[in-house]
């Protein structure tokens, strides 16, 4: 059975539409009249990233999982419910042991990750006593509790993290764009409060001019209706608009032959949409405004096509929506410049929040600064204390060579000379005739007789 690849959506469910024995509709395509050189027959495609902060991992386990036999034909029977409460993770006992092993490997290598990322971030803030194991709990892809093996536990920990998190991806990134919308209108609020009354109006003038060329485009076709399929049947694929047929349609759209038009499949198709709207160009024209426009033509199909929502557009609920009223006489479509994207009252509560975070961020630079002042302080307090002790030990030094004392070395240890040691130059010198000790073990010799008769 041919390997099928994996798509962000299909990561929802993690194993379920990975396998899906559904033979495609028999079709036949004149690949002549097709623009473009169309998708190559084995050509690997390369998923986008799902998001996720643990995405790699996912997608090597689900890699792993593919390869037994056993689990790939339960993955054939098993529906959207099985696959989320966890069902077929008890599947996960009747893997071959050469599949168990390179999971429990995955495992190890997740939870390190995860660990390394953690000390990262303690060491970032300069923490001790780090906690792995406690710190490991706020991570609900995995067991921490066994950081070795992968489990069944494991399995329905990651498929129900996945669920959770995709699911609420679309949503967070309407509130980030939201957030991006208000800080957009903040920032040129305050810009125009450091002008005069003249340039402000000028600035306004050139705003709402803007404005106008931006909302100055042809029409929109409604996501997901004939209309607008039509168009990229004849511009995109170069086909004649007359012999449009929808299963023809998924088809040719359904880029790696899985059965499913995908997310990101759909998405593609709003392309000549979001032209007719965006232009990278233009001043007036904002790139993150077209992805989030695209963003919202994909849920508006995925909400009107997709009857079991897994996230996934098959071909029986892709005709369905073809025969539907909506279909051939949709509503008119409101790009984002028709729609108001906040209120007067988010937007203040918006400011609000943005200058309760410019106070504490000012007060703790406040205390950062008093800080520095502080080890300053202590600074030139210690240098003063060195150099006095340095001028006390130099006075001591004068003192002792005025004694004839010998001079202190660094540490205050007295410099002492070997016996029988001198410098260059102080041989001792003492007076004829002297009597001095001699050194241990010398005999002195007899001073000659003087009254010694010598013949």
């Amino acid at each position: 059975m041919k390997k099928l690849s994996l798509l962000p959506q299909q990561c929802i469910l993690l194993m379920s539409c990975l396998l899906v024995a559904l033979e495609a509709v028999p079709i036949d395509i004149d690949k002549t009249k097709v623009k473009g050189e169309g998708h190559v027959e084995g050509e690997k495609i390369e998923n986008p990233d799902t998001g996720l902060y643990y995405d790699e991992y996912l997608r090597q386990v689900i890699d792993v999982l593919e390869t037994d036999k056993h689990f790939r034909e339960k993955l054939q029977t098993a529906d959207i419910e099985e696959i989320k409460s966890g069902k077929l993770s008890r599947e996960l006992d009747l893997v071959s042991h050469h599949v168990r092993t390179r999971l429990d490997e995955l495992k190890r290598q997740e939870v390190a990750r995860l660990r390394m990322l953690i000390k990262a971030k303690m060491d970032s803030v300069q923490d001790t006593g780090i906690d792995h194991q406690a710190l490991l709990k706020q991570f609900e892809h995995l067991n921490h509790q066994n950081p070795d093996t992968f489990e069944p536990k494991d399995l329905d920990m990651l498929i129900k993290a996945a669920t959770s998190d995709l699911e609420n991806y679309d949503k967070t990134r309407h509130e980030e764009f939201k957030k991006y919308e208000m800080m957009k209108e903040h920032e040129r609020r305050e810009y125009l409060k450091t002008l005069d009354e003249e340039k402000r109006q000028r600035e306004e003038s050139k705003f709402e001019e803007m404005k106008k060329k931006h909302g100055d485009h042809p029409k929109v076709h409604h996501p997901g209706s004939k209309d607008q399929l039509k168009e990229v049947w004849e511009e995109a694929d170069g086909l004649d608009p007359n012999e449009f047929d929808p299963k023809t349609f998924f088809k040719l759209h359904d880029v790696n032959n899985d059965g499913f038009l995908d997310e990101q499949e759909l998405e593609a198709l709003f392309t000549k949409e979001l032209e007719k709207v965006y232009d990278p160009k233009n001043e007036e024209d904002d790139m993150v405004e077209m992805e989030e426009e695209r963003l919202r033509m994909r849920e508006h199909v995925m909400n009107e096509v997709d009857i079991n929502k897994d996230r996934l557009v098959t071909l029986e609920e892709f005709l369905r929506a073809t025969e539907k009223k909506e279909f051939l006489e949709p509503d008119s479509w409101e790009t984002l410049d028709q729609q108001q994207l906040f209120t007067e009252d988010e937007l203040k509560e918006f400011e609000s929040h943005i200058s309760q975070q410019e106070d504490e961020l000012r007060k703790k630079a406040e205390d950062l600064q008093k800080q520095k002042e502080e080890l300053q302080r202590q600074h030139d307090q210690l240098q003063a204390q060195k150099q006095e002790l340095q001028q006390v030990v130099k006075q001591m030094e004068q003192k002792k060579l005025q004694q004839g004392n010998p001079p202190a070395g660094p540490a205050g240890e007295l410099k002492l000379q070997p016996p029988g040691e001198h410098k260059v130059g102080d041989a001792p010198k003492h007076p004829a005739g002297d009597d001095q000790p001699l050194p241990p073990g010398h005999v002195q010799e007899p001073a000659a007789r003087t009254d010694q008769v010598h013949p």
